[in-house]
């Protein structure tokens, strides 16, 4: 039996699938497990443990992409799959389910599309507070009665393995800075992520400072490693240029993280003691480990996309409480302001992190 699994575009969509991928790998140990999803993406899932292939496929536009589906269509048909599930339910997801030719394609039954897919699950419309991995699971529920008990945050984490040897060569780099990554290192390590490939999930630099400044202030043993995504590099700078001058004697244990890769931020996250950041895909690569989390949300609900992951391991979500424009689609700010970000204080963030540092030492 061979099963493709397709989701495409986001990192943490991309996470949120893990469960579904062990879980199928349970039901079905003898199945070829095949998963398609776009380059970015791709190291979440490029060395999980349960899949026989991962097919990866460019993000592109226009004719490019049309020519790039047209030859994917062809490779999908001569995998012989005999189901496909689609967790994106977006049109070139949608169209590559059909195309594939799978006797069984499961699917939302999001109008235009539905007709792709020979089995439809509804999925209810707007942004309701139901987390993204539940969302996810009803598909398995329609491929097989035995998940209908729903996903389970102990028994079905998400997950992210790294490959051999990432963390020697992620320690050998921070190692310049005097970091070490070991675990009897006497330094205790903060992440914190500064950046959101959406705008609308950006919470100011400036409160990024603080709460950097802050930390580092209050206890001699921690360091403050800030990562960014690829196209924020200045973004970290200028962090790093407040949150130093604001930590004033404390200022050298604020470290620029350089170009992390997310197989490298993995990494790191095995042997830090904490992360801080928004709900962006570097939150959901945090949440793969056993690493505590302050998450930060804006326009999205905590319920939709907190870590998944099992109670015992400390996660705290901050966001700005009820508003009338919250969640929105994040299109565009209706109040102009992006109340529900600039309203988040760095103070309320620097308490939840230290009740989480006080709680694990």
């Amino acid at each position: 039996m061979t099963i493709l699994l397709i989701r495409l575009r986001l990192i943490g969509d991309v996470v949120f699938t893990t469960p579904a991928i062990r879980a199928l790998r349970d039901r079905y140990p003898d199945a070829r497990l095949l998963y398609l999803v776009e380059s970015a993406a791709a190291p979440v899932v490029a060395h999980n443990p349960h899949l026989s292939r991962v097919i990866t496929v460019p993000h592109t536009r226009g004719w490019t992409r049309l020519r790039d589906d047209l030859r994917l269509a062809r490779q999908l048909r001569a995998e012989h799959c005999d189901l496909v599930i689609d967790f994106h339910g977006g049109p070139r997801s949608a169209w590559l389910a059909w195309a594939s030719g799978a006797p069984r394609r499961v699917g939302y039954d999001i109008a235009g599309r539905a007709w792709m897919y020979t089995d439809v699950v509804h999925r209810p419309r707007g942004l309701h507070p139901r987390h993204s991995v539940e969302n996810q699971w009803d598909l398995l529920a329609a491929v097989d009665a035995a998940f209908a008990g729903g996903a389970d945050r102990t028994a079905h984490r998400v997950e992210m393995s790294a490959p051999p040897g990432a963390l020697a060569t992620v320690s050998a780099r921070l190692a310049r800075h005097g970091l070490g990554l070991d675990p009897g290192a006497p330094e205790r390590l903060i992440v914190l992520h500064v950046s959101a490939g959406n705008p609308f999930r950006r919470w100011p630099e400036q409160a990024f400072a603080d709460v950097a400044a802050g930390l580092v202030r209050q206890s001699p043993d921690r360091r403050v490693l800030v990562t960014a995504g690829p196209s924020d590099h200045e973004a970290v700078r200028r962090v790093l240029a407040i949150a130093r001058e604001r930590a004033g004697a404390a200022a050298a244990r604020i470290i620029d993280a350089g170009d992390l890769s997310l197989v490298d931020l993995r990494a790191v996250l095995d042997r830090s003691a904490l992360y801080i950041g928004g709900d962006s895909g570097p939150l959901h690569i945090a949440s793969t480990s056993d690493v505590p989390i302050v998450g930060l949300y804006g326009p999205t609900l905590a319920a939709r996309s907190a870590p998944w992951r099992p109670p015992y391991v400390a996660t705290a979500s901050v966001d700005a409480g009820d508003l009338p424009c919250r969640p929105c689609d994040q299109r565009a700010c209706a109040p102009g302001d992006f109340r529900c970000l600039t309203s988040i204080e760095a103070d309320t963030v620097l308490r939840a992190a230290e009740r989480i540092l006080e709680g694990a030492s």
